[in-house]
């Protein structure tokens, strides 16, 4: 099965190139890619993962990074260029030793699944960095993810859990899907919006055991205020298509600290009551 790794990156070229070393030393995938977002960044991905890479370039507008359409042009870029197996790795993560192989086993087992492995956080780096061979014992599994035994493949509908850390799709099966919805701009929310394409196309997710990926450390904000404006306007996109709120943690959060005052009422008290419909339409 000819396989793609596919990572977005914007200003986190010492994490891209920490990648490309792990994918080097670990998994080399068929393909590379790698999409640059933004004015500068196609220069410096060029230089953080080598000339083995495809490195493509997507513009950004006014809103923030277009996660979605980056995704979407690094898939279409892959699947042009014969890629059958879809493996997107966010720039922050290593891949474990067995993360390509695991998924390769999927694949050929669970064709029409989402594929999603274990992701496990790593604490501030040493002096030195990183070295694969301490990843397993510095990391921690992420808590809010599924950690399947090493071999196993664990079925599911709670498409809510999916996350783009770390997941694989069959060509086929993203046509099936459709890719990301590109109304989502910068941060926050088209994760869930592909997590609920997939269940109306239905297409299970499938937790894969043994496809480690490892977070690299970095500082964040919780909750993510630097984040606010993205992550209302993309959960009132959300909302729009899906009849129910995403993020909700984050917006009570917001409401709490007074953030979402500029909403309209009927809206901020949906937000600050956690309102959703049980079963999405």
């Amino acid at each position: 099965m000819r396989v793609a790794v596919i990572t977005i990156a914007a200003g986190r070229e010492r994490h891209l190139a920490r990648q490309r070393a792990s994918l080097g030393s670990f998994c080399a995938p068929g393909r590379y890619v790698v999409v640059a977002m933004g004015d500068g960044a196609t220069a410096c991905c060029r230089q953080a993962c080598g000339p083995e890479a495809d490195v493509i370039a997507v513009d950004v507008g006014l809103q923030g990074l277009p996660l979605a359409h980056a995704r979407n042009a690094g898939a279409l870029h892959a699947i042009a260029r014969g890629a059958e197996l879809l493996v997107f790795l966010d720039v922050d993560c290593l891949p474990g030793p067995r993360l390509l192989e695991r998924y390769q086993t999927a694949a050929a087992s669970a064709p029409t699944s989402l594929l999603c492995g274990p992701v496990a956080c790593l604490p501030p780096p040493g002096r030195e960095g990183y070295r694969d061979e301490d990843l397993e014992e510095l990391a921690r599994p992420h808590p809010a993810r599924p950690v399947p035994a090493e071999d196993a493949l664990v079925h599911t509908r709670d498409h809510e859990l999916f996350g783009t850390l770390s997941f694989a799709v069959t060509a086929e099966t993203w046509r099936a899907v459709g890719g990301f919805c590109e109304d989502y701009v910068g941060y926050g929310g088209e994760d869930t919006d592909f997590g609920q394409l997939a269940a109306r196309a239905g297409v299970d997710l499938c937790w894969v055991g043994g496809a480690w990926a490892y977070h690299q450390f970095h500082p964040t904000q919780d909750p993510p205020v630097h984040h606010l404006d993205d992550i209302l306007r993309n959960a009132a996109t959300f909302h729009r298509r899906w009849g129910w709120w995403p993020m909700i943690g984050w917006l009570k959060a917001f409401t709490e600290l007074g953030l979402t005052d500029g909403l309209e009422p009927a809206e901020q008290w949906r937000l600050g009551q956690a309102g959703r419909s049980p079963t999405p339409p």
